[in-house]
Formats: structure tokens, sequence, C-alpha cells
């Protein structure tokens, strides 16, 4: 299975491209109906405000950008995934969709009020250039906000969890998704990721400040948010 990590950036798009009509049916499914909670906590995170401008990066077929829309603010749904966003274009015509990568955002800098990215950065071939490159195209003071599946409070949850994520998960994708292999790619990106306290620290070597984290579902999904430094 360790050689599923080592696909390169286009292949990772071409995984999401394959996957992208049936990716919001298959997330709901194997998150058992969690991603909806999760999304409606990011937009409080985020707490734009009407006329704000927000950058959902890694917003896929836009779904976590529609909460923004329907609140007034201004946001641009980004994703590396063209077939992720022609799903999107198609179901969310209302909404402003752009290809970018993560680690080479097509923006000028301090473009944005906040910065938000959801299930996104483990795919990134590398997140610490993508943070920073999170921070250049937010204003002075803006916001940035984080959420990403990570690690479990409890060790005995957080054993059987896994055993979920290697096991159970890429079974039941199998059923629902029309791409399963690429849930042995998820799952195993999700066990290696940092922990929440080592992925605040990696937050705040790329230019952040005041970065603190929130527990969802017992540790599954954190929350991490901080702000650009005022200059």
């Amino acid at each position: 299975m360790r050689a599923s990590l080592d696909k390169k950036p286009h292949e990772v798009a071409r995984m999401f491209d394959e996957v992208a009509a049936r990716y919001d049916l298959t997330n709901d499914v194997l998150a058992m109906g969690q991603t909806r909670r999760w999304r409606k906590l990011v937009a409080e995170a985020v707490a734009a405000e009407p006329g704000e401008k927000v950058l959902d990066i890694a917003a896929g077929t836009g779904t976590s950008s529609v909460p923004f829309h329907e609140a007034g603010v201004q946001v641009v749904a980004a994703d590396f995934s063209l077939g992720m966003l022609r799903e999107g274009r198609r179901r969310y015509p209302q909404l402003s969709f752009a290809a970018a990568d993560a680690m080479r955002l097509p923006f000028a800098d301090a473009s944005f009020d906040a910065v938000t990215m959801s299930f996104g950065l483990r795919n990134v071939a590398d997140p610490q250039v993508a943070l920073a490159e999170f921070a250049r195209v937010t204003r002075p003071g803006g916001r940035l906000v984080i959420c990403e599946f990570s690690h479990p409070t409890n060790a005995a949850f957080r054993l059987v969890y896994q055993r979920y994520l290697m096991g159970s998960l890429p079974a039941i994708a199998r059923v629902v998704s029309s791409d399963p292999s690429s849930y042995e790619y998820l799952a195993e990106s999700i066990v290696r990721w940092p922990a929440q306290e080592a992925f605040a620290q990696q937050v705040g070597a790329a230019g952040w400040q005041g970065v603190q984290w929130r527990n969802l579902t017992a540790g599954i999904v954190a929350l991490h948010r901080a702000r650009r430094p005022l200059e």
C-alpha cells in the first residue's frame, strides 16, 4: 500500500477526475452523514461577512462553497481536478470556479479576506509550500481555516478507526464509488497525516499566527484556524 502514495500530481488529479460524478455521495456514505455538519462548522469558523472574498481551495464540485455564496460572500471555488470543476459548473452554475494548483495559486497577493481548504491538503505534494501560498494571497489580518482528517484523541478508538480506514472503507467504496481503488490511496493518506499539534506547528512555520484547532467527531477531523500577521 505504501507505493500508492507515490502518485504524481497529474495522477492524483486524474484520480479525482474519475470519481467526480459520485464523489459527494460517496463521501456522505463513508463519513456516515457527517460531511454536512463539518461543512457547516467550516463556514462558521471562516465567519465571512457579505462583501468579503473567500478562496475555497480544493472545493471539488463546489459543495463546500455554496454556504458562502448563499451568505452573500464572494467565493472562488478552486480545484486542480478539471473533472471536479466540470461537474461543479454543471451542478452550481451560480458559483465562480477556477482551476488552481494549491502550490502555485493564480491569484495576486492579498487577494482574499480568507482562505479555506477542506480535506484537500493531504493530497498536495508539499503542504508547507501550499500553506505559504495561502498566506501570500490572504490580506494582512485575514483568516485561514483548514479542515482535515486527523487523529482520534482516544487511543482505543484511534485503533478501531484505523482498522476501519484500511479495511472497511475500501470495501464500502467498492459498492458506492465509481473508482473504489482511489479510496485505498485516500485511506492511507489519512493514516499518515500528522496529528493535530504537529500540523499546527506546520501552519505556524508557514507564516501564520495564532494557530488554534478544534477536534470534530472525537478527533476524526480537526479544524485548524489562524491569521496572517498584520504588516
